[in-house]
């Protein structure tokens, strides 16, 4: 990851910091042509996007979860509460405002497929 953060900012660098005119704008750019046309770099792109759509349920619970406990931790501070025990925190509202949050979300949030 951090290589491929590098080698971002170097090229970003070049084409912000080349006086050299036109030529090697147009060299970079074929070269970024043939690296995204190359067989190895769109399995790979594949493999990544599949691995997305395998693990995005999995993310979706645990951000439910991570909600959910959360929504408990603050109600249970709101109430004066030092305990946090979900069970004496009102769990019924709390869900129900997670509930509230996530329909929300699907009301108002992107439409269609993600590029």
């Amino acid at each position: 990851m951090k290589r491929l953060l590098i080698v971002t900012a170097g090229a970003v660098g070049f084409l912000l910091g080349s006086r050299a005119g036109r030529e090697p704008y147009e060299q970079f750019m074929r070269a970024i042509g043939q690296l995204k046309d190359d067989p190895r770099v769109q399995a790979k792109a594949h493999q990544g996007a599949q691995l997305v759509r395998e693990q995005a349920p999995v993310v979706a619970d645990k951000v439910a979860d991570a909600a959910r406990t959360a929504t408990d931790k603050v109600t249970s501070a709101v109430s004066g509460s030092t305990d946090a025990d979900p069970a004496d925190s009102r769990p019924e509202n709390a869900e129900d405002r997670v509930e509230q949050a996530v329909q929300f979300q699907k009301d108002h949030g992107p439409k269609g497929p993600l590029p």
